[in-house]
């Protein structure tokens, strides 16, 4: 006989039947061969006591054994003690006293009668069930039954045998893990968002309605095929140079545009990560995908607008030369230029300012309009540059009080027919003024006084000198010299006055012209990181 703590339950049923019947056997040959009396009480000595240890195995197992008669599936002949688990006894069940389907999950009862006749019709072997019962103190558990078909040696059908396993825990971790993918799935499905799961290969493996509903195609249409099939060139390039993902879990942010299904082109925003499982394997790409367009829609309009409240030309005083152009680094941005002039005839006074709020972008773009609203205002009232600034700094304190936000500025007042002009510098980088005649570079602006919106009761002075003849003046925003190329080098002041001095015979578009194209050729692929600002003016030029 096998080592009695290596069998299945279901082993151990069939075992303690085949040692039934050899008991049997050997009272038969007690009663027919008296002379071999002391070799069957130790043989029935023996199996009493393999039958113990049996019995000692089984019901300390977490399996239930049972055997009912095939011909009533009610009657019991036998259960294993362990049953008390349950609250019941086995002797209730053997005695008739309580039928087991009593204790089956009335809800289960009619499912597990059903697919045991089934069962017997098709002359089953072998089978398993999955159903509830109620223990005696009332607590719903989970079973597994496995039954097997128990024959005589005439192949009729006597008993039906098998083990109960309670496996109540692990449905109901099943059933939590269902729940949760479950719950999943619906807000995968109902995310306004779409979203795709993708293989090493960036081919699409799932996504969801509002993905295809973005694209215009059907799920089938999708799945199977490479993301890069529906982007720009554009996006293609980038998805290739970024398909090695970190494997650190760092989530990636970037925009990019897809093809609808019509032909059109649908802007995106995609937050993208690796997926990694327990272990750290790779299970896949995962994105949510957002659509752009209403946002885009939205931004392309604010550029406008904004683009409309910059210059549309430069002024015309004599004496002299204006340009101006303003260029965000996104498609708004927080940098600033305009131009003044007082509504004398007979002595033209032109005031030129460039700003910059800090950071850039659409809340930068807002607050620039809000700075320029009111210094127009201002500025068309009486007043020298060191108050207009001071009631400017005084008015934006309010509005950006508690933001962390600021405003540079750099104020200038020219008075061609006076050669003279006055300037007041809050927090911008200096003007820059290259006299050709002498070869030489100087600044406006010792003072550099504090940015804007920091001190509400900041007040501001101007500086005041002399206009030479052929004198460059330049005011531009930090943008064109922290302007980096892809190896992070900076454009820098000295490239800039290089091109000043250069460019110093040509008029100031001519010399506001090479700046941007020197800057765009310098950072190339990179892109401007920041917004770029510049106004020339040359004075004793015609305009």
């Amino acid at each position: 006989m096998a080592d009695p703590s290596s069998m299945s339950p279901q082993e151990m049923s069939a075992e303690i039947g085949r040692l039934r019947a050899l008991l049997t056997q050997c009272r038969a040959g007690v009663a027919d061969c008296g002379m071999a009396v002391e070799l069957k009480d130790e043989l029935l000595r023996e199996t009493r006591e393999t039958v113990g240890l049996v019995n000692v195995i089984v019901e300390n197992s977490p399996a239930v054994v049972f055997r009912r008669r095939s011909d009533s599936p009610h009657q019991l002949v036998y259960i294993s003690e362990n049953l008390s688990r349950w609250g019941y006894s086995a002797a209730e069940f053997l005695s008739g006293g309580r039928i087991f389907e009593e204790i089956v999950h009335p809800d289960d009862r009619a499912r597990v009668r059903d697919e045991i006749e089934e069962c017997r019709k098709r002359n089953a072997e072998e089978y398993a069930q999955e159903y509830r019962i109620v223990t005696a103190d009332g607590e719903i558990r989970w079973v597994s039954d496995k039954t097997s078909v128990v024959r005589d040696e005439a192949g009729r059908r006597i008993y039906n045998q098998g083990v109960l396993v309670d496996f109540t825990e692990s449905k109901r971790a099943q059933e939590a893990l269902a729940a949760s993918e479950f719950k999943f799935r619906r807000t995968i499905e109902g995310a306004a968002e779409g979203y795709l799961l993708m293989d090493r290969d960036l081919v699409v493996r799932e996504v969801n309605d509002a993905y295809c509903r973005m694209l215009g195609f059907d799920c089938e249409d999708l799945v199977g095929r490479r993301l890069r099939d529906f982007a720009t060139l554009e996006y293609q390039r980038f998805l290739e140079s970024n398909s090695e993902a970190p494997r650190d879990g760092a989530q990636r942010r970037f925009e990019g545009a897809m093809g609808h299904r019509d032909g059109h082109m649908v802007p995106v925003l995609v937050n993208a990560n690796v997926l990694l499982d327990a272990d750290g394997g790779f299970l896949g790409h995962v994105a949510f995908v957002a659509d752009l367009t209403e946002q885009k829609k939205a931004l392309n309009l604010a550029a406008e607008v904004q683009k409309g409240l910059l210059p549309r030309n430069a002024p015309r005083i004599s004496g002299l030369d204006v340009a101006g152009r303003s260029v965000p680094s996104e498609l708004t941005g927080g940098d600033y230029f305009d131009y003044f002039e007082e509504p004398d005839p007979d002595r033209p006074i032109l005031s030129v300012t460039v700003g910059d709020i800090s950071g850039h972008g659409v809340d930068a773009a807002l607050l620039m309009t809000t700075a320029r609203g009111f210094l127009r205002m201002r500025a068309g009232q009486p007043g020298n540059p060191g108050q207009i600034v001071t009631e400017m700094n005084r008015h934006l304190a309010e509005d950006l009080y508690g933001s962390g936000r600021f405003m540079t500025l750099f104020f200038l007042r020219l008075d061609p027919a006076g050669a003279k002009a006055q300037w007041v510098r809050a927090g911008h980088d200096p003007a820059l003024i290259y006299c050709p005649v002498h070869d030489v570079f100087t600044v406006l602006g010792t003072d550099a006084g504090l940015p804007l919106g920091v001190l509400r009761d900041t007040r501001y002075r101007e500086e005041s000198g002399d206009l030479l003849p052929g004198q460059i003046i330049a005011i531009g925003t930090d943008g064109i010299w922290e302007a980096r190329n892809a190896d992070g080098e900076m454009f820098g002041k000295a490239r800039f006055k290089a091109i000043l001095r250069q460019q110093a015979g040509n008029d100031a578009q001519a010399i506001l012209d090479a700046v941007f194209e020197a800057v765009r050729c310098f950072v190339g692929e990179a892109g401007v990181a920041d917004d770029v600002t510049l106004v020339v003016i040359k004075y004793g030029g015609t305009s």
